[in-house]
């Protein structure tokens, strides 16, 4: 039976009374067309009859084949890229997930270690199933890395905790190297470390081309992908629970405009980091600022300045070796802190940029990996954040539908209750923003069907090939 004639077949039930059973064929494929009609009909009754939305489905459809409407979790193995699409054993893999970057040092004190549990349960109990946390804290208060390639050990089994407990959760970790900010010692400690040495260096941005600092930085890389997990003995550069490195966070060069000195950095620790571990997914960490390559897109950035912080979006990420984009998103911080509506529409418009040029120049998944907005902006109101959230999402799954670039989100950022002094103002406690709360949790079931679905054989909405099929594009 073909799709055409499923809805056909589903809409002699309209007028009268639905039987139980077809609930969850409704429910699917309101996600998947976003007809009004199947949208508002039985909508709290279709929601409970989710988790047999799969056999109900390949039953009314009548497929046969058990492999073909498996709705049950993917086997944990490693996530991998198929052009511009994560996948996992196969399968399309769109993420909706957050940040929490203290895990390690609250993991590696027994008073804040339940913590870490606290927030993998809650993410979980909304369908998370990525974060993105520090695998760093160099020279400061619980560093790891206490002075180049000399390690806390127990701090390190903090960062085994964390894996060990995302696991259990079914979450994947997305673990940065280094920072380019002074938070968490980032690429000034390094430098202070180099000029402790007796190194000539006049500038944080030496970080990039001094090669000594170079070497400080791939002893950390490969103590960190070598480290073997003191709970589940497995070594991290073969652990699936981890989705992928990030080189750094927000990584810039103000230094070199021209983005040469960066570009080399990215190319050389690119390679680094395949050479020890070739299973895992790599990214940069950039914010998405286009550059000098592309001198025409630079009116897409969020201000002038942005040009000239020495990263370029497309170059950047041409690298070999580079398996997906990062872009970040924060119109308060970026064009101004007041909240107006003008934030949203260049969210939007952020989005689709990054997604277009993903798909047309780079053959790649974008991740948006961090977007919040800050309770203390002024103007700012949980109906505003909801709103933010929601244009985010409504960018993804319209990506989604067609087998996009868009492949994914990360929310900055997840906090559990009793942790507000971590609180950089963009917190969200789920306990305490019932409305966010819901939002993720649709998302993260939209997003789990557009990956069951998009498995069967149909491969409907995945592949544009499929031009037969339309699909109701969101207003």
């Amino acid at each position: 039976m073909g799709w055409h004639q499923i809805f056909v077949k589903t809409m002699d039930f309209r007028y009268s009374p639905l039987d139980k059973s077809i609930y969850p064929v409704f429910f699917v494929l309101s996600m998947l067309l976003n007809y009004s009609i199947f949208q508002h009909i039985h909508a709290e009754l279709i929601m409970e009859e989710f988790s047999s939305a799969g056999n109900a489905l390949s039953s009314y459809c009548g497929f046969t084949d058990p492999g073909l409407c498996d709705m049950h979790e993917d086997a944990w193995s490693m996530v991998q890229r198929n052009g511009n699409q994560f996948t996992v054993d196969g399968k399309p893999f769109y993420v909706n997930g957050f940040n929490t970057y203290w895990l390690m040092v609250f993991s590696a004190d027994e008073s804040t270690k339940g913590k870490v549990s606290e927030v993998f349960q809650q993410a979980s109990s909304v369908g998370l199933s990525v974060c993105r946390t520090w695998a760093f804290n160099d020279g400061q208060w619980r560093a790891l890395q206490k002075s180049p390639s000399i390690y806390d050990e127990q701090v390190f089994k903090g960062l085994d905790f964390v894996l060990s407990e995302a696991k259990k959760y079914k979450i994947r970790l997305i673990l940065s190297l280094v920072n380019n900010w002074e938070a968490y010692g980032g690429k000034p400690q390094y430098v202070k470390w180099g000029l402790a040495a007796g190194l000539n260096l006049t500038s944080d941005d030496d970080f990039f081309s001094h090669p000594t600092i170079r070497t400080y930085y791939k002893s950390h890389v490969k103590a960190v992908l070598d480290r073997v997990n003191t709970i589940t003995n497995i070594t991290y550069k073969d652990d699936p629970t981890i989705f992928a490195w990030e080189l750094m966070n927000e990584p810039r060069c103000e230094s070199d405009p021209s983005g040469n000195k960066l570009q080399s950095w990215i190319e050389e620790m690119t390679v680094y980091v395949k050479s020890i571990d070739p299973k895992h997914l790599v990214e940069i960490g950039l914010e998405g600022f286009y550059g000098p390559s592309t001198p025409h897109k630079v009116q897409n950035n969020p201000n002038t300045y942005a040009q000239q912080v020495g990263t370029d979006f497309i170059r950047n990420h041409q690298v070999l070796g580079v398996d997906f984009a990062s872009v970040h998103i924060y119109p308060d911080s970026w064009i101004s802190q007041s909240i107006t509506d003008a934030h949203i529409e260049f969210t939007k418009s952020w989005m689709q940029s990054h997604i277009d040029d993903a798909e047309t120049f780079l053959g790649m998944p974008v991740l948006f990996s961090e977007f919040g907005v800050s309770t203390k902006d002024p103007g700012y109101n949980a109906s505003y954040r909801d709103t933010l959230i929601s244009s985010v999402y409504k960018t993804l799954v319209n990506s989604s539908k067609k087998g996009g670039g868009g492949g994914g989100s990360l929310l900055w950022q997840l906090f559990p209750e009793r942790t507000d002094y971590m609180d950089d103002g963009y917190a969200v406690v789920l306990s305490k923003s019932p409305s966010t709360s819901n939002i993720i949790s649709i998302q993260s079931t939209r997003l789990k069907t557009f990956n069951s679905l998009c498995s069967w054989k149909c491969r409907w909405g995945c592949h544009r090939r499929h031009d037969h099929i339309h699909m109701q594009p969101d207003d």
